[in-house]
């Protein structure tokens, strides 16, 4: 076996976890091979780039070598060499990803968060909050 098909090795080759899965994202446009737009159908040979965009970032592999069958990992990962820019941008998106800020920080609305809630509970102490405010139907002219 000398050719396959790109959904097919990218499946076998464990980029996704389901050959329909690789499929879906080969119909969005997301899969190059040689630089062109690949189709589902597109047979790869070894030798081949292939470049994904695959969780926010491109991965670009040569393909080493064709397998019809999903395999373990470590036999995965033989069927392809993934290159220096493609494992720099990984780096780089770790590092990005890691110095990020916290995202409960940015957050506005919501639940309080326990210091929110006892500023709220210390400004209702303060202004007699509950003290001012009824939802009794009485009225003080009886």
């Amino acid at each position: 076996m000398d050719r396959l098909r790109i959904d097919k090795w990218l499946w076998a080759a464990r980029f996704f976890k389901t050959r329909s899965l690789a499929a879906e994202e080969i119909g969005k446009n997301r899969v190059e091979v040689n630089g062109d737009v690949a189709k589902a159908s597109r047979e790869v040979k070894p030798g081949d780039t292939v470049a994904m965009r695959h969780g926010g970032a491109v991965r670009t592999v040569r393909v080493r070598g064709i397998s019809g069958q999903r395999g373990p990992a470590p036999v995965a990962q033989q069927l392809y060499e993934e290159t220096a820019e493609s494992l720099a941008a990984q780096a780089a998106m770790r590092e990005q990803r890691r110095m990020g800020s916290e995202p409960a920080l940015s957050l506005e609305d919501g639940r309080p968060t326990k210091r929110n809630r006892r500023e709220l509970d210390e400004a209702r102490r303060d202004t007699g909050w509950d003290n001012r405010w009824s939802a009794s139907i009485e009225s003080d002219d009886d």
